[in-house]
């Protein structure tokens, strides 16, 4: 059984959102858009993710737009998303590791594809700890 994403971005993340599906082949993939380079508005896709992520049909998810703020932004809006906007291994790791971040945003325009591969493993493969920062998530929900 794969696992199963939730992907969404604005047409400044249409291309990395693309290969980032065709490299994560092993992945079952909700690609909730957009399609194209159309231009759209990124507070609509973030705001699509974080409903899917609240309805329960992905457990985590992957947002791009051009610099990840905008969408993250706009995800985070809901309660049942805990979004980073990552730019390298080690702050997706902590997201995870320590803020039990369930989506995680990445800048087209500032990360290159390999980049945003890296990001995107460590994002699949890294637990949170608990502990001590269990406490502190449970907050956040307020």
């Amino acid at each position: 059984m794969k696992r199963k994403l939730v992907i969404a971005a604005d047409h400044a993340g249409f291309d990395l959102k693309t290969a980032i599906i065709d490299h994560f082949s092993d992945i079952e993939w909700l690609d909730l858009g957009t399609h194209g380079l159309q231009s759209v508005d990124y507070p609509d896709f973030g705001a699509a993710l974080a409903r899917s992520i609240e309805a329960g049909e992905a457990a985590q998810g992957v947002l791009v737009c051009g610099s990840g703020i905008g969408i993250s932004i706009a995800a985070n809006r809901n309660r049942a998303v805990r979004c980073a906007v990552c730019s390298d291994s080690t702050t997706v790791r902590l997201a995870r590791q320590h803020n039990d971040a369930n989506v995680v945003a990445l800048g087209a325009r500032l990360v290159g594809t390999e980049l945003a591969f890296d990001i995107v493993n460590v994002f699949l493969n890294t637990d949170f700890e608990g502990g001590r920062h269990e406490g502190r998530v449970k907050k956040l929900a307020c």
